[in-house]
């Protein structure tokens, strides 16, 4: 006899997935994707703060010292090399994905900040929110136009009349436009 099967009757697990689709929101996978990178994102900020801390010194030099005093009880053989190359070895590798990892949100955090505050002065240029995202020669050209502001700035603090520097002559730019100011 075989089983009767209903198009409404599904698996508890498939149910959800639908669920989920239906109801517009991020599929299971993603939801577990981006738990799986919450804890991640937590767990390398951890390792991160943990290791610039003072203690983590002293521990890292504490290990050196008890490795180096093992050599005379290992003959200083290959295998005792060994242990300290492979261990720092990982250390080193894994470490390098937490930092840059941790390096990347702080990056991202400070830039994003940086855009509020551009955004909310008025005097600012919106076209500079998203100047990390410019070729090599776009920001040199920027660069070059802060230079001769800030160059500008020094001469007339010489001359006592230090205070707010206005925007440079407008100019037709393929990075910043004519206006200068908000968009």
């Amino acid at each position: 006899m075989k089983p009767v099967s209903s198009p409404n009757l599904k698996h508890p697990a498939h149910d959800c997935v639908d669920r989920v689709k239906n109801n517009g929101k991020p599929t299971i996978e993603r939801l577990v994707s981006a738990r799986l990178m919450s804890s991640f994102q937590r767990f390398a900020r951890t390792v991160v703060r943990t290791s610039g801390h003072p203690m983590a010194f002293i521990i890292a030099v504490c290990t050196i010292l008890i490795w180096a005093l093992t050599g005379p009880w290992c003959r200083f053989g290959n295998t005792w090399l060994l242990v300290i190359n492979t261990v720092a070895s990982i250390i080193t590798f894994l470490m390098i994905f937490l930092v840059r990892n941790a390096q990347n949100r702080e990056s991202e955090a400070v830039q994003l900040k940086l855009d509020e505050l551009i955004r909310a002065t008025k005097e600012a240029r919106n076209t500079l929110l998203d100047i990390e995202e410019l070729s090599e020669e776009e920001l040199d050209r920027i660069k070059a136009r802060f230079d001769r502001l800030a160059q500008k700035a020094r001469e007339e603090s010489r001359s006592g009349h230090a205070g707010f520097i206005p925007q440079e002559p407008k100019t037709r730019s393929a990075v910043l436009p004519a206006s200068g100011g908000n968009l």
